[in-house]
């Protein structure tokens, strides 16, 4: 491969870019080769990829039937790389499983080349697009895509200025769409307070049986958004991983999600970091995680504003519970009793030192906690077999009967159309 590439390159009067020419000729001879060419390499001299290196990358893989992963985030691609990369997604040569374009110039129109090829594909699995600007044009021609295609389990969005209208159509798409394990649609655009979005995201949580793992970071979320969100959660029996980072639920919001835990037993990862839920959302999360019907592994309360009584409850939930084996709570009140508490869970062997993000010291007889590596992982694993459980499918029309929200599902369904 590295041969072709040089020359290519020499016969279009491209600069050799010594980075792509490094991650090709380290690849091996397997059935399986992975190309990782990110722009944030640890190398100092390493080149960000742009749209003419992205062309002879191409040229050079376009019929080599071993590569099936392509890492080319953090990189200067743009919409006329786009248009090169997709002769990897051609239905006739692709052998692509997975593709990470995060952090490069990608607006929509690049999105639309790209959805137009994914519903002729049937090979990927895997699209990162996160913090590229695809805004909501892009972001509808990859809804009105997944209506076609029924390869694709993972799709991230994250922070690709999706509005309203963009992730109210993914919703209504993933009703139907029953290949998706993984989505991730966090940091969008949205304006107003009347949490639309998160209606359709709950009548899609209540029909859909083959998400996984969903991302809802920085949605602006409040507590009317997790009383919602948490009615559809009540009917679905496969979301495993739920992530509610940076939103701004509280106390009375929380409390909706620990009376679903005490029911649901399928969530296994949940993700407050960075909400409002202090001591009395703490206390409602630790009656829940002591519940004997609770399924939840891991937990995330960090930076919660959460002192002494909330964290002393959860400390006290983990000797009633055995499920729970990761809990992360750095960034609130650490004060003496809870700093106690957690040294004793952790040199018990409860917490074990990798499955929590503090770690205990002592100073004068006085015991503290430090911030330790380590945190929450932040994928599930997505490319695992669908439950089996049969759901019965809502039509696009009866997930907008009702009025208030009737125009705007219109307006979405013919865009999708």
């Amino acid at each position: 491969m590295s041969e072709f590439y040089a020359a290519f390159c020499a016969e279009q009067m491209i600069e050799i870019n010594p980075h792509v020419l490094q991650a090709l000729e380290k690849a091996t001879a397997t059935n399986s080769v992975t190309i990782k060419l990110p722009g944030n390499h640890h190398l100092r001299d390493a080149q960000r990829l742009h749209d003419k290196d992205v062309l002879a990358l191409s040229k050079c893989l376009r019929d080599n039937k071993r590569v099936t992963a392509l890492d080319v985030g953090y990189n200067n691609i743009t919409d006329e790389g786009v248009g090169h990369l997709v002769d990897l997604l051609q239905e006739d040569g692709s052998s692509l499983r997975s593709l990470d374009l995060t952090f490069n110039d990608i607006r929509s129109d690049g999105a639309e080349v790209l959805a137009k090829s994914l519903q002729r594909n049937s090979t990927l699995l895997s699209l990162r697009l996160s913090n590229n600007k695809i805004e909501n044009r892009g972001a509808m021609h990859l809804a009105r895509m997944l209506q076609v295609n029924s390869t694709l389990r993972e799709l991230e969005l994250a922070a690709c200025d999706l509005d309203t209208q963009s992730v109210i159509a993914f919703a209504i798409v993933l009703t139907r769409n029953q290949t998706l394990r993984s989505v991730d649609i966090s940091r969008p655009l949205l304006f107003g307070l009347q949490e639309e979005w998160a209606v359709h995201v709950a009548e899609m949580l209540a029909v859909n049986g083959s998400l996984v793992e969903l991302h809802l970071g920085k949605m602006g979320m409040t507590d009317t958004g997790m009383e919602r969100l948490t009615r559809g959660l009540r009917l679905n029996g496969s979301l495993r991983y739920l992530d509610l980072r940076g939103n701004r639920v509280t106390r009375d919001g929380v409390r909706h999600l620990a009376d679903l835990l005490k029911q649901n037993p399928t969530l296994e990862v949940v993700d407050l970091t960075s909400n409002r839920i202090e001591d009395k959302g703490a206390a409602y999360l630790s009656e829940a995680v002591a519940w004997p019907s609770c399924a939840l592994r891991e937990l995330s309360v960090r930076s919660n504003n959460i002192r002494t009584e909330g964290l002393l409850s959860l400390a006290r939930a983990l000797t009633a519970n055995t499920t729970l084996d990761h809990l992360y709570v750095w960034g609130n009140h650490l004060e003496e009793p809870v700093c106690q508490a957690f040294r004793e869970l952790i040199d018990g062997g409860r917490l074990r030192p990798e499955q929590t993000d503090v770690s205990a010291y002592e100073v004068d007889g006085q015991v503290f906690l430090a911030e330790a590596p380590g945190g929450l992982r932040r994928r599930y694993d997505s490319t695992a077999a669908p439950p089996t459980e049969s759901r019965t499918l809502v039509s696009l029309q009866s997930c907008c009967a009702s009025e208030p929200r009737r125009h705007l599902c219109t307006n979405v369904s013919n865009i999708l159309k």
